[in-house]
């Protein structure tokens, strides 16, 4: 092989190197438990979570499961998290009903905080699952905040 040859070549592996490290961290496998999303997500299909993804109204999201009610005991999961810290934690999948600044679904979503007037507030979000017999969702804890939002999920 060539001086060329072997330099393309070791670029190539790092460059593939660099791309599987990347993934790392922006993409995450889940697996969907509940019949929350039903007919769309079945339990037990697993999902591709794209970390920091962009959220938007009929997005699917992966978002942090509350402890108890509303309230999260520990500090949010970090965009670069080892997939054990993000492990570690409890997950929902939903699909998004309304941003920060859109009009709050108070028709559609009985729980959801009516001192915050018409529109969601700055960094929360309403999110519905498709399947409303079945699901912990804002119906119930009113809003989620962005933060505690994993990623948008981008295939299975």
């Amino acid at each position: 092989m060539t001086r060329h040859g072997y330099w393309a070549v070791s670029a190539t592996a790092l460059g593939l190197a660099g791309v599987a490290v990347l993934l790392r961290y922006t993409v995450v496998r889940v697996t969907v438990r509940g019949s929350s999303m039903a007919p769309v997500y079945q339990d037990g299909a697993r999902v591709l979570v794209h970390r920091g993804g962009r959220i938007a109204v009929g997005r699917v999201v992966v978002v942090e499961r509350p402890a108890s009610g509303v309230s999260w005991p520990l500090p949010s999961v970090d965009r670069t998290a080892s997939s054990r810290a993000v492990a570690a934690r409890q997950w929902i999948i939903k699909r998004v009903a309304a941003l920060p600044g859109d009009p709050a679904p108070l028709d559609r979503v009985p729980a959801l905080d009516r001192t915050a007037g018409a529109v969601v507030p700055p960094g929360l979000l309403v999110l519905l699952g498709d399947n409303p017999t079945n699901s912990y969702d804002s119906r119930q804890a009113g809003y989620f905040p962005v933060e505690r939002v994993l990623g948008t999920v981008v295939g299975h």
